[in-house]
């Protein structure tokens, strides 16, 4: 089959590859001038399914009001924004149900396993060589964070995810770099997730797909799609006809989408991160964290990638790309100061932000659009690069017409609408 891929972030790259892969003949569009140049391009690296989960969840909504009375966390609102995104928060706030959140979470562990697998999978036959190491903990401030985490931990137990639930001493050892003057309760660790950059892998895995015939068009914005007999893409002037087109471009699926008379309540999450080269210092071998940590109070990520330290986190509603948030960049930095002080060179940290395309219940919407030869791969929000290789492999089986090799339960596109 001529497969059309439209977007070349992590998702698009591994889509592009898999489907190269099977013989297919696979044409990327991409709008930037390389792979992961957008919302793949300074994401945490976090490899973690056991903490894979929708922001939609249980006592979510009391926490976005509190905070926006504090006007400090994670989870935010840009007021001048936001109104455009009330039906998506609509249908976010009744996604955050215990029933409709627990199966969300369960679909989007079940992929987020698969594609650790295919990701451990592709990394050894393919002898890619990118910056990844083993181990994420997750770090409970207070006995009452530590409470709140027993359901999870129940979930995970269930599942068969590998973890251990450690006193603040053991956390210590597991991580020593860790300030000891900042108050720890217990944290949660687990040792077959870690951290990985997306970047790199992204760049890697395009090579291995353009030498099995995909081929990569850099700079180049796809107009439209037309669905008929078989579906086409408009990008230059010049349209083409294909047998299949996967859309993985993110939030800028939504005016294709259009064109297509689909809709998709995909939304711009905003996310930031600082990243910036760790402190080389003899006496103090542990600066910063050996792979991860996540404080579960702010919901902010500490990565390590080589000799480079990466703090990200937020979730902002209704921002746009061109106007930071100084409170948002500030919680990095003191989540960062808390847990590792003086572990990194500030007059080198660089800042990002990122649109993060994601649906309101949490899970990515894979499979067909209802429309012959459409396809979609989109909305994996903040969890893209824990995601992508599994969503690629479900994908890539759906179009060659065999079954998907996983429970699609809240995957497809029938539960939104």
């Amino acid at each position: 089959m001529r497969v059309a891929v439209i977007g070349a972030g992590i998702v698009g790259v591994t889509t592009a590859f898999e489907l190269a892969a099977d013989g297919h003949e696979v044409v990327v569009y991409e709008r930037r001038g390389s792979v992961a140049a957008e919302t793949s391009f300074a994401n945490a690296g976090v490899l973690a399914p056991g903490y894979v989960m929708p922001s939609a969840a249980p006592g979510m909504p009391l926490k976005l009001m509190l905070q926006l009375f504090r006007r400090e966390g994670a989870l935010t609102l840009d007021g001048l924004g936001v109104w455009g995104q009330l039906p998506w928060l609509w249908r976010w706030w009744r996604a955050c149900r215990p029933g409709v959140h627990a199966t969300n979470r369960a679909a989007m562990l079940r992929l987020a396993r698969l594609s650790q697998e295919r990701l451990a999978t592709l990394t050894r036959s393919l002898r890619l060589d990118y910056e990844h190491s083993r181990g994420y903990t997750v770090l409970l401030r207070s006995e009452r964070e530590l409470k709140r985490a027993r359901p999870g931990l129940k979930l995970l137990a269930e599942l068969g995810v590998p973890f251990e639930l450690l006193d603040a001493e053991r956390a210590r050892q597991v991580e020593p770099g860790l300030n000891p003057e900042t108050a720890l309760r217990a944290a949660v660790h687990l040792p077959q997730d870690g951290v990985g950059n997306c970047r790199q892998f992204a760049q890697q895995l395009k090579t291995e797909a353009a030498q099995r015939g995909a081929d990569f068009r850099f700079g180049v914005e796809v107009e439209r799609i037309g669905a008929g007999g078989s579906p086409t893409v408009l990008a230059c002037g010049r349209e083409e006809r294909f047998d299949a087109v996967v859309l993985c471009s993110g939030a800028a699926s939504v005016p294709l989408l259009h064109s297509l008379r689909l809709k998709l309540p995909l939304a711009p999450v905003w996310g930031y991160a600082v990243t910036a080269p760790l402190r080389q210092l003899e006496a103090y071998p542990d600066l910063g964290p050996r792979s991860a940590i996540f404080d579960e109070r702010f919901r902010v990520t500490v990565s390590r990638l080589g000799q480079r330290v990466r703090v990200a986190g937020s979730s902002e509603i209704g921002g746009r790309a061109d106007r930071y948030d100084e409170r948002a960049l500030r919680t990095l930095y003191r989540v960062l100061e808390d847990w590792f002080p003086g572990a990194f060179v500030a007059t080198q940290a660089q800042r990002w932000k990122g649109a993060r395309p994601s649906l309101p219940d949490g899970p990515p919407v894979l499979g067909t659009s209802g429309l012959p030869g459409v396809w979609l791969n989109l909305g994996h929000g903040a969890s893209g690069w824990a995601l992508a290789c599994g969503s690629a492999r479900v994908l890539a089986e759906q179009v060659a017409g065999r079954a998907a090799p996983l429970d699609m339960t809240a995957l497809g596109l029938e539960r939104l609408r």
